[in-house]
């Protein structure tokens, strides 16, 4: 029997947060864990009240669907909304963070972030390095996982 690291662990439960996204286009979803405890988990998703665009359609500018709020930002605002610190967190997300969201984690305190793919901004390995937090690419299947590490 193969036991499953943390990290694939937290991973594994990523992805199953990322199967309740209510956009197509791209599933993501992130857990925030601190001492192997999960403290918040996030899905990309319409803003709370508003139609979904698997059901309205997507809202498209630079071919990105902007309706969504991403999967980082669903963690930190629901830690934040239920009072959970999470300053010193490790997130687990099934795609790299985009600019706008590395930005709120840092300033959240984040200091390790396990990804799944690559996700477009290559910008984040540069500033992490320069901030201290960690990032480190999860490969989980490397027969079908195509995702790069654009810092290697």
């Amino acid at each position: 029997m193969h036991r499953v690291s943390w990290d694939e662990y937290f991973m594994d439960i990523a992805k199953v947060v990322s199967s309740r996204s209510t956009c197509s286009r791209k599933q993501v979803g992130a857990v925030l864990v601190r001492d192997r405890t999960i403290l918040s988990t996030g899905y990309n998703g319409s803003i709370r009240g508003m139609p979904h665009c698997d059901e309205v359609g997507h809202m498209l500018e630079a071919d990105h669907c902007v309706a969504t709020i991403h999967a980082e930002q669903n963690a930190i605002i629901h830690a934040a909304k239920n009072g959970v610190a999470i300053d010193g967190a490790v997130l687990y997300v099934t795609a790299s963070p985009c600019w706008s969201c590395f930005k709120s984690i840092a300033n959240a305190g984040v200091r390790r972030i396990v990804y799944g793919e690559f996700y477009r901004d290559a910008r984040i390995f540069e500033i992490a390095a320069h901030l201290g937090i960690e990032l480190q690419h999860l490969e989980q299947n490397p027969q079908t996982d195509s995702s790069v590490n654009p810092s290697t």
